[in-house]
């Protein structure tokens, strides 16, 4: 089961301390080290460029870049832009407005049979169109 974790998740584990994260997001950060552990954790270099951008310390920008070296990134390819655009026509032809960040990891994720790790609500509305499953909190 591998699961394509979106920033929103990371950013929840990397970039804010556990004492200012409440019950719920104490969980999506369990689980994520649990997806972690057992090898199923991904990330593209679309959500590695979104972790690291708007950092303003550079020292805090290494820290984050260097813990991020661990995970290497899903490459996309030609095929997987197109899905995206395709994706991106099936949610807006239904009145569902999108993002190109978006398309691009419910893309990647559907065609890998992956499913998506976020707490970002769009990823619930684009779910009800299109082939992916939304991955939540097993505990």
């Amino acid at each position: 089961m591998n699961v394509l974790v979106d920033t929103s998740v990371w950013s929840l584990a990397l970039r804010r301390t556990s004492r200012n994260l409440n019950t719920a997001e104490k969980a999506i950060v369990a689980e994520l080290a649990d997806l972690i552990d057992e090898g199923c954790a991904k990330i593209i270099g679309l959500v590695r460029q979104e972790l690291l951008s708007g950092i303003k310390a550079n020292e805090q920008f290494v820290k984050l870049r260097d813990i991020l070296a661990a995970y290497p990134d899903e490459p996309a390819d030609s095929s997987d832009y197109e899905l995206a655009a395709l994706l991106s026509n099936k949610c807006r032809s239904q009145g569902v407005s999108v993002s190109v960040s978006d398309m691009l990891i419910c893309s990647i994720a559907q065609s890998r049979g992956w499913s998506i790790f976020s707490t970002d609500s769009d990823f619930k509305r684009y779910a009800r169109i299109l082939s992916f499953k939304l991955h939540t909190p097993r505990k």
